[in-house]
């Protein structure tokens, strides 16, 4: 009888760590160069992240930073901080897909893919075109 309440509580502990692992990139992460923490959100089925943090809001006149490299003229004066620079990942077999991500500092959007890593880093590979061809960023969640 022992055994099979200690293996009832085993199989649903883990259905209930697999039924929340789509939303486990939820919450604040710090960016590689520890310069902004983006708050990753999701919005129906699909998942948005934007900065909430950034290690200096200012730039050297005193002014808020502004997303000034931005291809749009329109959106130039827009702050820094509240921008959403991840947008439409999908959640499939353990990663989350078909998202973009947008670089404030060049004004350039990638495509992307997320995964967290067994230490619970999570990893982006934004590229243009395939994967093969990109950059992967590692950032680490807010404690």
């Amino acid at each position: 009888m022992k055994k099979t309440t200690v293996l009832i509580l085993l199989l649903v502990c883990t259905i209930a760590v697999f039924a929340q692992k789509p939303d486990a990139v939820l919450g604040k992460w710090i960016n590689s160069t520890r310069e902004a923490h983006i708050d990753i959100t999701k919005k129906g089925e699909k998942y948005f992240g934007k900065i909430v943090w950034l290690k200096d809001p200012k730039d050297e006149k005193g002014n808020i930073k502004t997303d000034y490299q931005n291809p749009n003229p329109a959106l130039r004066s827009k702050p820094i901080v509240g921008l959403e620079i991840i947008k439409d990942f999908v959640y499939q077999d353990g990663k989350w897909t078909d998202g973009k991500i947008y670089d404030p500092k060049s004004g350039k959007t990638y495509s992307c893919n997320m995964s967290i890593r067994s230490n619970g880093d999570l990893n982006l590979r934004g590229y243009i075109g395939v994967s093969i061809i990109g950059r992967t960023e590692t950032w680490k969640r807010v404690k």
